[in-house]
């Protein structure tokens, strides 16, 4: 992926020096030149092209800020109710992840999202502990951060 950054913007800088032009929109031209080239040389790049990348990291950004608004949605709902009922607890998530950067990257989504908490990672990796502050089904919260957290980090991870 870096290959085909640094490649990109090689690519620009020649373009400007080329153009005789040492202005922004010659630069961001030379840019979209760049990617249009890696697009079409992809085959003869080892790796996948990089701006698949760039778009599911900014998927997995949006999935984070929609998460964090209907938590925070949520809370609001618990604290202002005349009588909150919830069931706070401690669950114990199974997850796919290996390396310790995707496992963080986990953790610390589900510490910023308002209601949860991350408690613990297993020693051997394969759980992280987490704190809820209402849980209605363990299995349901367990399906609903497997399905959009774990899923959009091994997107971008992998």
């Amino acid at each position: 992926m870096t290959f085909q950054i640094v490649i990109n913007l090689i690519i620009a800088v020649m373009w400007m020096l080329l153009s005789e032009s040492y202005t922004v929109p010659s630069f961001i031209t030379g840019y979209l030149l760049g990617i249009l080239l890696l697009l079409l040389l992809n085959r003869f790049i080892p790796d996948t092209f990089y701006l698949k990348r760039v778009f599911k990291i900014c998927r997995l950004i949006l999935l984070f800020i929609k998460e964090l608004v209907l938590s925070n949605y949520d809370i609001v709902k618990l604290v202002y109710a005349r009588k909150p009922e919830f069931e706070p607890g401690i669950f114990a998530l199974p997850i796919e992840l290996k390396s310790n950067w995707e496992i963080t990257l986990l953790a610390n989504l589900v510490s910023l999202t308002p209601g949860t908490l991350s408690v613990a990672v297993a020693h051997d990796n394969t759980h992280l502990y987490i704190h809820a502050m209402n849980i209605d089904d363990i299995n349901e919260e367990i399906h609903s951060i497997k399905s959009t957290f774990e899923k959009a980090i091994m997107e971008v991870t992998r």
